[in-house]
């Protein structure tokens, strides 16, 4: 399995490295790096992984991620397609924080792009016209060279820097405590419960996933995801019900038996907890009109 710290997308000959993705799924691995990443979805649908944030990710989707900030792309649908078709497409952006000098950020010039690289070490989500914007600056940066492929990264990052128009994904006290070995660990857990969420999981399945007590991994998994196991299954079950509201045009109560829950009350109030509106409001703020 590739693991975070062997990731390295950067020549030390160049600035940055901007590239296009077509394949059967992005990185299915939870991993992270010391580079910033711009990632936009060009195509195709699952669940997002950053820090502790998790929610379904959709085409058109942009994010800023700061270094060492764990991040997964998990398809809808992993594990289930040949491998010579491309089922996901993007463009992803790498850059190291000190590719303009290690003076700027401190100069009043820099002021506002300090406070962005600041703000991406939680993950940003970029949203309204500013992501249209940003779509097009980095479909443009694909095609140029040298000295205007850092200008156009500037516009981006200009533009970053004075918009409003994004959401912090992970939580103020999120700390990445995970180690090489861990991200193979948490793999396993991630592409376990992605495959069994919808039906009851039982701690001592991951126990023994793990190669552990119960009560050792609960502390390990709290430690490293900064929530409980069950709050974890909580939140996928609660982003796949936002995809059948969506997608599928399913009532709240099919979404709630459709992603694991067992009762109707506990959906509606996990599901307001998670996203500050119940089914029926959600579903009509972000369905179809």
């Amino acid at each position: 399995m590739k693991l975070a710290l062997e990731k390295s997308p950067i020549p030390e000959s160049h600035a940055l490295v901007a590239k296009a993705l077509k394949q059967p799924l992005f990185d299915p691995n939870w991993h992270f790096h010391q580079e910033y990443q711009l990632f936009l979805v060009l195509k195709g649908r699952g669940t997002q992984f950053i820090g502790d944030s998790i929610r379904p990710y959709k085409e058109g989707e942009i994010t800023f991620t700061g270094p060492n900030l764990p991040h997964l792309w998990k398809s809808d649908f992993d594990n289930q397609l040949p491998s010579h078709k491309a089922y996901s497409e993007g463009i992803v952006v790498y850059f190291n924080g000190n590719f303009l000098g290690e003076h700027l950020l401190h100069k009043e010039e820099g002021l506002k792009l300090n406070q962005l690289f600041h703000k991406s070490l939680r993950g940003l989500l970029i949203n309204g016209d500013t992501s249209q914007e940003i779509k097009t600056l980095m479909q443009n940066l694909l095609q140029l060279e040298g000295l205007e492929r850092v200008l156009e990264l500037l516009r981006i990052l200009n533009l970053l820097s004075e918009t409003k128009e994004m959401e912090v994904l992970a939580s103020p006290g999120y700390i990445n405590s995970l180690k090489q070995g861990d991200t193979e660990r948490m793999n396993k857990v991630y592409d376990y419960v992605m495959k069994h969420f919808q039906r009851k999981i039982a701690l001592e399945e991951l126990a023994e996933l793990t190669n552990m007590t119960p009560t050792s991994f609960s502390r390990y998994f709290k430690v490293h995801a900064n929530k409980t196991f069950s709050e974890f299954v909580s939140e996928i079950r609660i982003g796949h019900a936002c995809k059948l509201l969506l997608d599928h045009n399913m009532n709240a109560s099919q979404a709630c038996y459709e992603s694991g829950f067992q009762t109707l009350s506990n959906f509606n109030k996990q599901f307001k907890a998670n996203t500050r509106r119940t089914p029926t409001a959600y579903k009509k703020e972000f369905g179809p009109r």
